[in-house]
């Protein structure tokens, strides 16, 4: 005997058969179609977080006695393909990201081709205005390094203060 509950179950599966799968699995394609989106989004790019539709960087920034440090992880990104500008005390690190990548195997029937591009930028806001002349940048596999010295004036008002003992 079926009872009115069972009845409607069925009447349901019946009449929204896209919400289940082949073997009346209702979440299987709510997770398939889950799962999908989150593979979608992470092949779009190695940069995170998004910024403005730009993708931005990785970027480490350090303080020294003399110099801020600034090192940024740019990943399958050629030199000539980067742009770093300072004016006004903000350090902008702009780019371009192209890959291509092509595989073929006739002996097993299959082609993959890929390219990936995708336009990155970074601004960062320096606590004083550096002399543009005496700033390196150097860029070694996919990684950059920017040292921005301190003017002299910075250096000096920093004074060491001595803690005592109470």
């Amino acid at each position: 005997m079926t009872t009115r509950r069972s009845k409607e179950m069925i009447m349901t599966r019946s009449y929204l058969p896209s919400l289940f799968g082949r073997d009346g699995d209702m979440l299987g394609p709510l997770f398939r179609e889950v799962e999908k989106t989150f593979d979608d989004f992470s092949r779009r790019s190695p940069f995170a977080p998004f910024n403005g539709g730009l993708m931005a960087p990785k970027v480490d920034i350090a303080e020294a006695k003399d110099a801020i440090e600034v090192t940024a992880e740019l990943p399958g990104v050629e030199e000539k393909d980067i742009d770093v500008t300072l004016s006004d005390g903000v350090l902008t690190l702009r780019g371009e990201k192209k890959s291509e990548r092509k595989e073929e195997d006739k002996s097993k029937n299959w082609y993959l081709e890929e390219r990936n591009y995708g336009s990155f930028a970074r601004s960062i806001k320096l606590p004083f205005d550096p002399d543009s002349n005496k700033v390196e940048a150097k860029f070694d596999k996919g990684v950059l390094r920017i040292r921005l010295p301190k003017p002299a004036e910075v250096v000096k008002k920093e004074k060491k203060i001595e803690i005592g003992k109470s």
